[in-house]
């Protein structure tokens, strides 16, 4: 019998085999594995099967939960941080940058079903979807077996950089440290321009930093903030240097 939760039968041998070995690397074997499909089916596939559910609902759950783990582990890990020190952990590590590297490492992109026009496109090594698609599957992994399962599976994939953001909470926040290293030598704040660019649903935003009048660092991600971020850092490395 079909699973309510599966969108559409996948050939034998084929993406069912691909999706297995990708719950192998998860660690958690799926009593619903039309969970797993659902979580690993984006919108662009489903719009061209009349309407299919899409993971998007998942990944509103999978974002909750992430955030959730990595800051019950901040909190219960490092009892001497303050409120402050452990937002910006958590704000290292859950962010579409870093779960997408993740997505990336254990091959969430080789087993997510797309559209032809994001196929086309280069959609699996597209930062957006992998998060996006990561933070799908961990709900799907909750709705599986619950909490502890997912904590589980969290803390194996993110355990690490939870530890290493901790170790030097500010470094991911690039912007702070280039406005300190501006105001230092006297230019005053750094000033930022963001153009975002392609649909709604999955934009890229470019990003510059002037200090000084000067344009000193771009950069790019899929949200402003993490574009300025990316533009911050290199503008401060190039400051640094000089």
């Amino acid at each position: 019998m079909r699973s309510s939760h599966r969108p559409d039968a996948a050939p034998l041998g084929g993406p069912d085999r691909a999706e297995a070995r990708l719950a192998e690397r998860l660690g958690h074997r799926f009593a619903d594995p039309g969970l797993l499909e659902l979580a690993l089916s984006h919108r662009s596939w489903c719009g061209e099967r009349d309407g299919a559910p899409s993971n998007e609902r998942l990944e509103f759950l999978g974002d909750a939960v992430v955030g959730l783990v990595v800051a019950e582990r901040s909190y219960e890990d490092f009892p001497s941080l303050a409120e402050g020190a452990l937002a910006k952990i958590r704000s290292a590590v859950v962010n579409a940058k870093v779960l997408a590297e993740v997505a990336e490492e254990i091959g969430v992109g080789e087993v997510v079903r797309l559209g032809k026009g994001e196929e086309a496109s280069g959609g699996r090594r597209k930062p957006s979807i992998l998060s996006d698609t990561f933070e799908a599957v961990i709900g799907a992994v909750y709705l599986d077996a619950g909490w502890d399962a997912a904590r589980a599976v969290v803390l194996e994939l993110l355990g690490d950089r939870i530890t290493r953001a901790a170790a030097v909470p500010d470094d991911f926040d690039h912007k702070s440290r280039l406005q300190e290293l501006a105001v230092r030598v006297g230019e005053g704040p750094p000033q930022y321009q963001v153009v975002g660019t392609g649909p709604d649903h999955d934009r890229t935003y470019a990003a510059r930093v002037t200090v000084g009048g000067v344009v000193v660092g771009t950069g790019r991600g899929p949200s402003k903030k993490e574009a300025e971020q990316d533009a911050a850092r290199r503008a401060w490395q190039e400051l640094h240097r000089a």
